[in-house]
């Protein structure tokens, strides 16, 4: 039983094409477009859709023009065009700070930009939640001016949210300590099944004033893992200042890869753009994250109920999105690989998009197994 893949699988197991997405292929196929390069920013129908989308249409920055945004090599390339970004022009500090943990690629891709990488606290062990009080101290102590980097939602890799209270307070935190936000939003619509509930935090931070960049993926939310597409976009002051920062991210980009890949992004332009795929897509996006979700459920209901665990399991439940940190120790997880045929990370992390119907008992089986 695999649970180290970071990609979504439905209850037999297998990938997951989307039927919007089918549908918006067979009409790029229909309408037989041409294969030029795009711009150096990518398919505008794509970056308008993809801002109105994590923004929200009712966006005063967007109304106000003030949204620089470049397609990009999926989530990926958003941070790598972001870091490269701030490392050149911001102006006050050349030090991100990152959540301990995070997801291991952001470590190499902002040190590779010319940033400094630091942590803030975040996961509490002890309670497999949120350390909501060391995060906020950690963020209140670095040097003002700090790059801060945040999981917009389902917080990869251990499924640990803020609460919408707890995105209010540190709004305030951020701003007074004079930071700035990075938010990496990879699955927007997948953790809750909402795409506006997945985008507060991004929005409240906006609402009150931050000028924020986002990078954004739609390799989750929408199942197009290999067509790398993404965004990465900035709020910036005034339509002025938006000119200039679109000019300096084309400097970056143009040298990094010239121009993106239209396929994947002529996708979601058309998905985004067309009411009844859009609709379809709001639905099966939510299928996703309600799959998972039961799937959290029916594991604790098993260890709970039919295996009458002692342990508390309530943090599979509380916690969000693909990931969840089971609280298992390293001895443990050698104890699911080798007795149970079981396969997860050192740390305890699984994914629970690994997990169906037809062995979600056998796990929590497994699980009971090595911690009574």
């Amino acid at each position: 039983m695999n649970l180290g893949v970071g990609a979504y699988r439905d209850d037999a197991g297998k990938p997951f094409v989307l039927s919007c997405v089918r549908k918006a292929e067979a009409k790029i196929m229909k309408d037989l477009l041409d294969k030029e390069y795009a711009g150096i920013t990518g398919v505008p129908e794509f970056t308008k859709g993809a801002a109105i989308l994590a923004y929200g249409a009712d966006s005063a920055p967007l109304k106000e023009g003030r949204v620089a945004i470049t397609q990009t090599i999926s989530g990926t390339g958003a941070l790598r065009v972001g870091g490269e970004f701030l490392a050149k022009w911001f102006p006050t500090s050349k030090k991100i700070f990152v959540p301990t943990p995070t997801w291991g690629n952001h470590i190499p891709i902002f040190k590779d930009s010319g940033l400094e990488v630091n942590h803030y606290k975040y996961f509490d062990k002890k309670t497999n939640g949120l350390d909501f009080e060391g995060m906020v101290n950690d963020i209140k102590n670095a040097p003002k001016g700090s790059v801060i980097l945040m999981h917009a939602c389902a917080h990869n890799p251990t499924g640990v949210d803020p609460s919408q209270a707890q995105w209010d307070e540190l709004s305030k935190v951020v701003k007074d300590a004079g930071h700035f936000a990075f938010f990496d939003m990879a699955y927007q619509g997948f953790a809750s099944g909402s795409t506006d509930k997945d985008a507060y935090a991004l929005r409240k931070f906006v609402k009150d004033g931050h000028l924020v960049a986002l990078s954004q993926s739609f390799a989750k939310n929408m199942g197009l893992y290999g067509e790398r597409t993404g965004s990465f976009s900035l709020v910036t002051a005034s339509a002025e200042e938006k000119a200039r920062v679109d000019s300096q991210i084309k400097i970056v980009v143009r040298p990094m890869y010239s121009n993106p890949p239209v396929n994947g992004a002529r996708i979601v332009a058309t998905v985004l753009n067309t009411p009844e795929l859009n609709a379809e897509w709001l639905q099966e996006v939510k299928l996703m994250a309600d799959r998972i979700i039961t799937m959290r459920t029916q594991l604790k209901s098993h260890l709970v109920n039919d295996y009458k665990s002692k342990l508390n399991w309530d943090h599979i439940t509380n916690q969000i999105g693909m990931f969840c940190y089971t609280g298992l120790t390293p001895e443990q997880v050698e104890k699911m690989k080798n007795e149970h045929h079981v396969y997860l990370t050192k740390d305890g992390r699984i994914s629970v998009a690994g997990i169906s119907s037809k062995n979600v008992e056998y796990l929590a089986k497994a699980i009971h197994e090595v911690t009574k």
